[in-house]
């Protein structure tokens, strides 16, 4: 035993203090070390960069919707009718996201109100796998769509999407046309359709439903495409612009309406619902 050993064992030194491992966060835009709870109270927004971060599906309803809303039970579908297997099985795939999420697939929808309004809302989770649209998926939306038609209120959907589910192969890309024609039902009511796009929006959803908005919103320096930025430039063989395919270069080109940040969103949306619903449909 070595001199420094014994006299560490000898004095009184205070045990180690032990540090929880969710007490700081790094923020993915600048890089500085954020008190997690500081975070989490900014509604997930970097004070330094005011980088908004992804966050889950309840914490997203919880910032949108009026204390009181209800959860929408999620439709049944058929898991893996394709039998696929990559580097693991599909169905191992989706136990694992569902152990790791606490609802049963990436959309999820709520009734209630908004600053008074009543509306339902859908919000995609891009924790459960890349927020990516299955079967699954493209049901919620449409019982979303069906149950705002039947409660006569506005639907308003929060899209964070990697794309369409390569493991349902063409059932997935079908559901771009389902939820696509389900949007129809609102048209055909009269009632409001808003898009809030959040980062990242891509592919299949981008092509479908998260562009159809009677109004489009995003969050500040979302990621909203259709194909990758560097599959685009290998197929131009041009280097893009500066921002390109993030929320602040859509607007500037009449993609997308407003690029409202978190803390406004729940009012915008408010104001927007009030202006566009008819008033025999106010809470």
């Amino acid at each position: 035993m070595s001199w420094i050993t014994r006299v560490r064992n000898a004095l009184p030194f205070a045990p180690k203090r032990e540090t929880p491992d969710n007490l700081w966060i790094k923020c993915p835009g600048c890089g500085e070390m954020l008190f997690t709870r500081e975070y989490v109270e900014n509604l997930s927004v970097c004070p330094s960069c005011e980088h908004h971060g992804r966050i889950g599906a309840d914490a997203r309803l919880a910032q949108l919707l009026d204390p009181g809303f209800k959860l929408l039970p999620a439709p049944k579908v058929r898991e893996d009718p394709l039998k696929f297997r990559d580097s693991k099985r599909y169905t191992d795939r989706i136990k694992a996201a569902r152990a790791a999420n606490p609802h049963a697939d990436a959309l999820t929808n709520a009734f209630g109100t908004i600053d008074g309004h009543r509306a339902v809302v859908g919000v995609q989770d891009f924790a459960f796998m890349g927020g990516s649209m299955g079967m699954a998926v493209g049901s919620a939306f449409v019982a979303g769509v069906r149950r705002a038609v039947t409660e006569r209120c506005p639907y308003v959907a929060v899209t964070a999407a990697g794309g369409a589910r390569m493991q349902e192969g063409i059932l997935s890309l079908m559901q771009m046309p389902r939820t696509t024609a389900a949007l129809q039902l609102l048209k055909a009511a009269g009632l409001p359709y808003i898009v809030v796009l959040t980062d990242p929006t891509t592919g299949g959803v981008t092509a479908s439903y998260a562009m159809l908005g009677d109004v489009q919103i995003a969050e500040p320096g979302a990621l909203i495409g259709f194909a990758g930025q560097r599959v685009i430039q290998d197929t131009i063989r041009e280097k893009l612009p500066e921002g390109f395919q993030r929320a602040e270069y859509l607007l500037a080109h009449g993609m997308i309406d407003m690029v409202v940040p978190r803390s406004e969103l729940k009012a915008t949306l408010a104001r927007l619902l009030g202006y566009l619903s008819p008033a025999k449909l106010a809470a």
